[in-house]
């Protein structure tokens, strides 16, 4: 489908045209001057002294003027039908107070359907620094029920301005920012050009909703990647076709630049809004994950891996109850693997529940001696526990000689420091034992 009839078929879904954004609230304009009545309109004398490319008008775009100049924007409405993936974007509404959780104390009063703007900026480079420019600024944000995907694009760098003073002006009306690597990347790089474009650099202070970290926390060690696209495709249903990559839309942009055929453009904007789409599906995950919806609204994790660290993520998050039927879950699974088997026993050691680590370290440790793994870790907790906590040197020995046995095992033991350190401290952790045994003893009559 092309972009064109994708943005047509979002109006005509939402039951009317494009809304109008409204203008932002005095510390905006303290920041900049007004944005004048056109910004939201291409019907002004200023838009209809420059004609669009007739391939302009096939994708959907329109020029805006303000004070500053004039740029392009892109809007499309999705009402609450509408689904992307597994997810009906309606689940907003129920979902995002458990996003709360990010800022406890700040949001105590909760999150508002209408008080989070996603962003995701299409650039011509990879760093933040000073000749990284947003050539478009994707914007999504729920306006009377619908989800509102706005696109913005300069056609050269002196359109730029006019670009960012209308989004200086819109940012008020926000509280948090919902971004994927927003925090580190988007939001530093638009604050670079603010400075550059005369603006300052405080124009807005957003709460962060940046949702690489909590699926970095969760599907790192279960997905190939946790790139945005393919978080979406394994875990929220979302399949991209004819998709242009991210990492070729500044190629695009700069042959725009060179031969002013607008027509390619087609892929990045599809591309973009796609972002748009599936990063409000992942804040509703998210939020469900966060509300109690785990095996409601979202369905628990097939994977021990998966199940434990969702866990540990909620449990960080101050969800403690939903964490523990996790791990209970994973630990009744058979086919649990040895490093979930050793993230689970440290959680369990953190918290005290001794009972629960040591079998989980006990079946690891047969995992380790059955050759599913050199590791020693499982052995050397074991040893410490029954040496330090139990007193009983005969076992705390057996499990120390057994790590011995697997670290000599090692392929890469005499290549590395940090083997042979391994090494040696289980030496002396032997030899520790043995005397502490031979001691405990008793004397012979």
């Amino acid at each position: 489908m092309r972009v064109a009839d994708i943005s047509e078929a979002g109006r005509n879904e939402a039951g009317g045209g494009p809304g109008r954004p409204g203008t932002g609230a005095a510390a905006a304009a303290d920041a900049v001057p007004p944005v004048s009545d056109a910004a939201g309109d291409a019907d002004g004398p200023d838009a209809e002294d420059e004609p669009l490319h007739p391939a302009w008008t096939e994708l959907g775009v329109k020029l805006v003027t303000n004070e500053w100049g004039g740029f392009l924007l892109r809007e499309t409405r999705y009402p609450q039908t509408h689904y992307h993936g597994t997810h009906r974007l309606g689940e907003w509404e129920t979902s995002v107070r458990g996003l709360a959780a990010f800022h406890p104390g700040v949001s105590d009063e909760g999150i508002g359907a209408e008080e989070v703007l996603f962003l995701d900026l299409e650039t011509t480079g990879l760093g933040a620094g000073a000749g990284n420019v947003p050539f478009m600024i994707g914007l999504g944000y729920w306006d009377n029920g619908s989800y509102v995907v706005e696109q913005s694009l300069i056609r050269h760098p002196a359109e730029e301005r006019a670009m960012l003073a209308r989004l200086i002006g819109l940012l008020p009306r926000f509280r948090f920012l919902a971004t994927y690597n927003g925090r580190t990347f988007d939001w530093p790089v638009l604050e670079s050009r603010f400075i550059l474009n005369g603006f300052g650099r405080t124009v807005w202070t957003p709460l962060h909703l940046d949702f690489l970290h909590p699926s970095r926390s969760v599907w790192r060690n279960t997905l190939a990647s946790c790139r945005l696209s393919h978080v979406e495709e394994e875990r929220l249903g979302i399949v991209r076709r004819d998709d242009v990559p991210g990492s070729l839309a500044p190629s695009i942009y700069f042959q725009f630049l060179a031969d002013g055929d607008p027509r390619p453009l087609a892929g990045v904007f599809h591309h973009n809004e796609t972002d748009m789409l599936s990063l409000a599906c992942l804040a509703i995950r998210f939020g469900h994950l966060l509300s109690g919806g785990l095996g409601t609204a979202v369905p628990f994790p097939d994977e021990p891996e998966e199940m434990v660290r969702t866990g540990l993520w909620l449990e960080r998050m101050g969800h403690a109850a939903a964490a523990a039927a996790l791990f209970e879950r994973a630990s009744g699974n058979e086919d649990i693997g040895y490093s979930t088997l050793i993230a689970l026993a440290a959680r369990d050691k953190k918290a005290g529940n001794w009972r629960r680590a040591v079998l989980l370290w006990q079946r690891a440790a047969l995992a380790a001696a059955s050759g599913a793994t050199f590791s020693c870790e499982a052995h050397i907790e074991l040893a410490m526990f029954y040496e330090h906590k139990m007193k009983d040197y005969e076992s705390a020995l057996a499990y120390a000689e057994g790590a011995f046995e697997l670290i000599q095992r090692h392929p890469l033991l005499h290549r590395g420091g940090r083997q042979r350190a391994e090494l040696e401290a289980l030496r002396k952790r032997r030899d520790r034992l043995r005397r502490k045994l031979e001691a405990a003893k008793p004397t012979a009559q």
